[in-house]
């Protein structure tokens, strides 16, 4: 039987069809937003103001990962001593450079991503830091190699493809080279990027009043941010509340000869928010959201059982998820931010 989600009541069909719409166009103007779904403007920024106040909603600034990492991501399987997984997903969460942590069933009873943040030991955090917190039995460590959709690209699909189409038209296109090192940015446009990053839909204007520059200044910091894929902007909101309380990590084991095939396959599948190929013996992994164990078992019995390139695959399901996206988690609310993510 089909379960629905404790939390769907607490967003009606308005909110919902506004989560759609910034999953689209997270900086599209509000009064563009209301004439697009067809309610009032004051509606609009009324219920965009609850939802973020009421923690259920925020719009945040997805950095490019390799300008604030040192290496490449690692996916962390972290098995506890028996009663000791709370404690030691409390201390991993204490590490910044952990972007992702869930408790999850299975061998392995805490699935994390490590980032290793520029100035931060990636062989240290994963070698000695991490291994030595008090109840840590064992940690599988696997580079992420190459992602093939991250969560920015995931998409609540719920309007129309006229919807779609015109809100499209409110999304920045990365059309400039992107940037190769923090240090290519000056003061200001470091400080913007950290703007961007906490408020994906703040203003230029409000971005200057708090650096204390020109509204013209703080325009083309942020234009060139977006332009060159420095910051992609993104909405933060749990699964749940969306009609998503399954959230499952499968991990793929597919002929070398036909990773491309199973990858391209599964990057636009409505179901997956993250896939990348990783070390290990299994190298593709993906995160995804379903409405229930149902669609779980048809996602693996028949997207992934039903093509020949597949060896086999195991999945493993969200028991509570505690951060994403260096947000940390509290049921079906966002809270803290990780600080300082972007170090020069």
């Amino acid at each position: 039987m089909q379960r629905s989600s404790p939390h769907r009541g607490l967003l009606d069909e308005t909110d919902l069809d506004i989560a759609a719409a910034l999953h689209i166009a997270p900086r599209v103007p509000t009064a563009a937003l209301a004439e697009l779904l067809g309610i009032p403007t004051s509606t609009a920024s009324r219920r965009l103001a609850r939802l973020q106040q009421e923690r259920l909603l925020r719009t945040v600034g997805r950095y490019a990962w390799q300008l604030i990492t040192s290496s490449n991501p690692f996916e962390l399987w972290i098995t506890s001593a028996p009663g000791q997984s709370r404690d030691v997903l409390a201390q991993l969460l204490t590490i910044p450079d952990i972007q992702f942590a869930m408790h999850a069933s299975g061998p392995a009873d805490i699935y994390a991503h490590l980032y290793p943040l520029r100035g931060s030991d990636s062989e240290q955090l994963l070698a000695e830091r991490i291994p030595s917190i008090p109840g840590v039995r064992a940690v599988d460590s696997r580079m992420i190699l190459e992602p093939a959709k991250v969560g920015q690209s995931w998409r609540f699909q719920r309007l129309s493809p006229e919807q779609t189409a015109a809100l499209e038209e409110h999304v920045t296109p990365v059309t400039e080279a992107p940037l190769q090192d923090l240090e290519q940015l000056s003061e200001l446009e470091l400080l913007a990027m950290r703007e961007l990053g906490a408020n994906a839909r703040v203003s230029a204007a409000e971005v200057a009043r708090k650096l204390d520059t020109s509204p013209s200044t703080a325009a083309r910091a942020i234009r060139m941010l977006l332009q060159t894929g420095a910051v992609f902007p993104r909405v933060e909101i749990q699964p749940e509340l969306l009609g998503f309380p399954l959230n499952a990590v499968v991990s793929i084991d597919a002929r070398p000869s036909g990773l491309q095939q199973v990858l391209a396959s599964l990057t636009d599948h409505p179901n997956v928010r993250l896939l990348s190929t990783v070390t290990g013996d299994t190298p593709i992994s993906l995160y995804a959201v379903f409405a229930g164990p149902e669609d779980l078992a048809r996602f693996v019995r028949e997207d992934l059982g039903g093509r020949e390139e597949v060896r086999a695959a195991s999945s493993v399901v969200a028991l509570r998820l505690k951060r994403r996206y260096w947000i940390d988690r509290e049921d079906h609310l966002l809270g803290a931010q990780v600080p300082d993510v972007v170090r020069r």
